[in-house]
């Protein structure tokens, strides 16, 4: 008996090709109905006999497209209506915008081969997108996701474009993003004064080439933001860059034209392969070889490591498939602030870095930097969530009925925020104490509450109330007449963990182990060494890294002497004395018998043994430091290391002791190489050993310390031998942008 039947299918099913996947499945088996977008994802109405629903369902469940994610799936009979065909209907919304948004893609293999096929009329299109590839969530104005709601609404497709978008048989039939060059985005070549050198998309094109050949800076205009490019084995062009950008040693990315080019010069494993490849197409931090036609030192100074990606969009490819040779490409911004995206802004804020401008006539609604990844072994470890990544959907165990905005911290800020059943995870926005940041970061809280039609009605803020993610949460919650709440910033580290893996609901304890750099701590001390209990919805406090003495405010953070200084005894604190003028060694001498202000961060006591080990005593870029620590212990042979606590008993972890060990050792000759291992190990053992003292077989690693990718592997490898269960951030940063995902956990499930 034919009856009709609604399917609802929710998840990441706009802007995937779903609509069109489901029009070819229905005519392959001939059934007669609709399909729309709608406030919640995809909606199906088709009429069919039991049979047949259950076929057609097993068929969308088991071929879906490869970049949809399907999270339910509801099947009921509807009003018995009469169809005539399948069609494609408008999108019709009802009600407020339940839908994960759908991330930027990277350009797919079959669009790489139309850009070089001249016989095909996409051919050299720097924007040539399908179903399955190019931005979607840097363009989006609004939801459902259609061509109308995204930035190509002003651009009118060609008969041409128009015939495949209605060809059922075409790769592109319903592709909102599709254009070509007779209708599409437009690109053009300025000088740095804005005088037009060329609008001409193949001369724009191999210009760049030209110019890259000559040691120039080119500003690039992608589809998620402004890069900063230039020739990547031209050392010269790089000290030019640095200088221009104020950047003397952060390293840059570096942009290969493919993987075969990477393998040259890298030793890739499967998993690095993998996530280059990736519809993500991150920044894939690899250990450097002798191969390398780069400048390895000109491009990350004194480390063994480089950041290396694959073009992301048509654009970056046509440009890869000109220069056929590494470039740099990195952020296109002024040290501190935010990715630039317009190009008026660019104009006049990238002038003094660039020689010339590539900008195009596609406006980005949602500029995002490039995500960053490393892996510890087959654990990938996310730098930096943004484009491809954000604004991920996370399956979270969400209980509230009404909409909540979290706040996230102050450094490396993000917004986490729930207007109906789904979470959103903004991309990450950066450093609030520069203006350009807190601008871009109120400027997508605004766009958030716009896009879903809602007004929280709780706002999360850190218990800090100096961050201007505090300050502005509480100006919002005065603004829609919220409930605030303020949370523990290590605290919504722990909860960041125990909501992606949905461990909650347990009365088994697990492990809280959160390290970084800073944190107001419920005793009003910085903390950033923690141990934590969580059992039954309550986390406490259980030890933490012996408290050492916190000096000068934030240069704390910016000279790792500091802490260095702050930790050695008087018999060791002699040896450094050297690291300091008469005057500041009298100063701090001075400050520290009065001082008051305690830290137990972890983040300080890498920065402390980079300092010890002669590796970095001013951080010129954050967490230089560590990345130096981190990088030195990698050299080592990894045969004979010292663990420094191995005949010391302690109820909170001795930093002091640890640190004068570490120099002592250095002083007696060990190499530094052996000793940053070492260091770390101790670490990662002190771990193992409060969780057998504790009897607790179930750990939970969070902070950014935990970005530590020789910290991670080490800890892996010990934690399996001692059979203990590790969790660690997999869809989050483990550092502060998972901060609002954890603020948003700890306000749903934690009842202290």
């Amino acid at each position: 008996m034919i009856k009709t039947f609604k399917i609802q299918i929710n998840g990441r099913v706009q802007g995937v090709g779903f609509r069109p996947f489901i029009f070819n499945l229905a005519k392959n088996n001939q059934l007669e109905g609709t399909v729309s977008n709608n406030e919640k994802g995809v909606i199906i109405y088709c009429n069919a006999s039991k049979e047949d629903i259950d076929k057609f369902s097993k068929d969308i469940l088991q071929n879906k497209p490869e970049i949809a994610i399907i999270t339910s799936y509801k099947i009921v009979e509807s009003t018995f209506t009469k169809f005539d065909g399948f069609t494609i209907i408008p999108s019709k919304t009802q009600a407020q915008i339940n839908v994960p948004l759908t991330p930027d893609f990277a350009v797919c293999e079959s669009c790489k081969t139309e850009l070089s096929d001249s016989k095909n009329r996409r051919y050299n299109y720097p924007f040539t997108t399908c179903v399955q590839c190019g931005p979607r969530y840097a363009i989006t104005t609004k939801f459902p996701f259609e061509r109308a709601n995204t930035s190509l609404s002003g651009f009118d497709m060609c008969e041409a474009c128009h015939a495949e978008y209605a060809n059922p048989n075409d790769r592109r039939f319903h592709s909102q993003t599709n254009s070509c060059d007779s209708c599409g985005v437009q690109l053009k070549l300025v000088t740095n004064v804005e005088e037009t050198i060329t609008k001409n998309q193949i001369e724009c094109i191999s210009t760049i080439g030209q110019y890259v050949s000559e040691g120039k800076i080119i500003a690039i205009k992608n589809t998620n933001g402004y890069l900063l490019c230039c020739d990547a084995s031209n050392p010269e062009a790089i000290k030019k860059l640095r200088e221009r950008k104020k950047r003397p040693n952060k390293p840059f990315a570096v942009l290969y034209p493919s993987v075969k080019t990477v393998k040259k010069e890298f030793q890739l494993s499967s998993h690095e392969e993998e996530s280059l490849r990736s519809r993500v197409s991150p920044i894939v931090i690899l250990q450097n070889t002798k191969n390398t036609s780069i400048s390895v030192s000109a491009i990350a100074p004194y480390l063994n490591q480089t950041g290396v990606m694959l073009p992301s969009s048509a654009l970056l490819q046509l440009i890869m498939q000109e220069i056929k040779q590494p470039i740099v490409a990195t952020s296109g911004n002024i040290h501190g602030s935010p990715i630039i995206s317009e190009e008026k802004e660019a104009n006049t804020h990238l002038k003094n870095i660039a020689d010339c401008f590539l900008h195009h006539n596609l406006d980005i609604q949602f500029p995002q930097d490039d995500s960053v990844v490393k892996f510890a072994g087959n654990i990938e470890l996310i730098y930096r969530r943004s484009r491809g990544l954000a604004p991920n959907y996370i399956d979270a165990n969400v209980k509230s009925t009404e909409p909540v905005l979290a706040m996230g911290a102050h450094l490396k800020s993000t917004i986490t925020y729930v207007p109906n059943t789904q979470t959103y995870v903004s991309q990450y926005l950066g450093n609030l104490d520069n203006y350009d940041v807190l601008k871009r970061y109120e400027t997508t809280i605004e766009r958030y509450i716009n896009l879903f039609e809602t007004q929280p009605k709780t706002i999360l803020i850190d218990k800090h109330s100096q961050y201007q993610s505090s300050v502005l949460g509480y100006e919002l919650a005065s603004k829609y007449n919220a409930a605030i709440q303020e949370v523990q910033h290590h605290k919504a580290h722990f909860t960041s963990v125990l909501g992606e893996h949905d461990a909650f609901d347990t009365n088994k304890k697990i492990l809280g182990v959160i390290w970084d750099g800073t944190g107001l701590g419920d005793d009003s001390q910085i903390w950033g060494g923690e141990f934590f209990i969580y059992k039954n919805y309550k986390i406490e406090r259980l030890t933490h890294f012996e408290y050492f003495d916190w000096l000068a405010n934030d240069k704390m953070a910016k000279e790792s002497r500091l802490p260095l200084f702050s930790l050695l005894d008087d018999e060791m604190k002699p040896f450094i004395k050297d690291k300091f003028t008469e005057t500041e060694w009298k100063v701090y001498s001075k400050t520290i018998k009065t001082n008051n202000l305690k830290t137990s961060s972890v983040g300080r006591l890498f920065d402390a043994a980079a300092s010890a080990l002669g590796l970095v005593d001013i951080n010129t870029f954050e967490a230089e430091a560590a990345m130096r620590l981190e990088d030195c212990a990698n050299t080592y042979s990894k045969s004979y290391y010292i663990d420094f606590l191995h005949d010391k008993t302690y109820d909170e972890i001795p930093s002091k002791y640890i640190l004068n060990k570490l120099v002592k050792a250095y002083r007696e000759g060990f190499c530094k190489e052996r000793l940053a291992y070492s260091f770390i190990y101790t670490l990662a053992k002190s771990i193992i050993r409060i969780a057998k003292k504790t009897q607790i077989n179930t750990i939970a690693c969070s902070g950014g310390v935990f970005q530590n990718a020789l910290l991670v592997s080490i800890l892996s490898q010990v934690a399996r031998k001692d059979k203990i269960n590790l969790k660690l951030n997999r869809k989050l940063s483990a550092n502060d942008e998972n901060i609002s995902f954890g603020q948003l956990m700890y306000h749903q499930h934690i009842k202290n």
